[in-house]
């Protein structure tokens, strides 16, 4: 490839296209494709690279603690999760649809990695999504508070397509937890998909928010159109220690 047609591709900024072009001209000339085809060959290359800077730019927007894949769990270490419905969740539907999900369970069964994953998933359908701890989520509000900031705030919670709210359960939450949350729950209600994470059972959610009536009204909302995923079992950050006392 010549400098000149190098620098026009770079200011066209065409570099998926400029990257494959050598190989792309060899071929051409190898199997002798016709102008149609040669061009539509190099247009995918610079669609491709494009998509995948595109879902690389959204994967650190969404500030996953960890990028988790589908294909990364232990499927056989817990048996109650069903292979098919989670892999119905991945195609994205539930999120056109504009339902919700919630994942209840002891901790380590697998619920932040796959709602992760899920949003991982959901990133590569076109989706734009942001997950954050429940503890995150409050402390954005608290920190914006003294600044009557919370309305910008809020709209970083209602933009996404998917909203992956986890941990909740993990301990009591600060005052005022439960109108941050049922804002946010109330504002996306049938507009946008959220899901959540607990360990704890939903009768307990007025006493982790320390509000009975905005946790009521919470699960009143979000409950309606959530898919209800329980799972049981044993954690698996411990299984490697449990291994390692039989061995012992």
């Amino acid at each position: 490839m010549n400098e000149s047609l190098l620098t026009s591709l770079k200011q066209l900024r065409l570099s998926g296209l400029a990257r494959s072009l050598d190989v792309r001209l060899q071929e051409a000339a190898g199997h002798s494709l016709t102008h149609a085809e040669f061009l539509e060959l190099i247009l995918q290359d610079e669609l491709l690279i494009r998509n995948e800077r595109l879902i690389e730019r959204r994967v650190k927007a969404a500030a996953f603690r960890e990028q988790k894949t589908l294909d990364d769990f232990d499927w056989q270490f817990n048996p109650s999760v069903k292979h098919k419905q989670i892999y119905d969740l991945a195609t994205g539907r539930f999120i056109r649809e504009k339902k919700d999900v919630l994942f209840l369970g002891p901790p380590g069964t697998g619920k932040s990695h796959l709602s992760q994953a899920l949003g991982y998933q959901a990133i590569k359908c076109g989706f734009l999504v942001r997950y954050r701890s429940v503890f995150d989520v409050v402390r954005d509000f608290l920190q914006d508070e003294v600044f009557d900031g919370q309305e910008k705030v809020l709209l970083k919670y209602l933009k996404p397509d998917l909203l992956i709210i986890d941990d909740m359960g993990m301990k009591q939450l600060p005052k005022r937890s439960g109108e941050y949350l049922f804002e946010i729950i109330m504002r996306r209600y049938e507009l946008r998909s959220t899901i959540m994470t607990s360990n704890r059972p939903l009768e307990d959610w007025g006493k982790l928010v320390g509000d009975v009536p905005s946790a009521t009204a919470i699960l009143d909302r979000f409950l309606h159109h959530a898919e209800i995923i329980q799972i049981t079992g044993q954690s698996y950050r411990l299984k490697n220690n449990t291994c390692q006392k039989e061995k012992e």
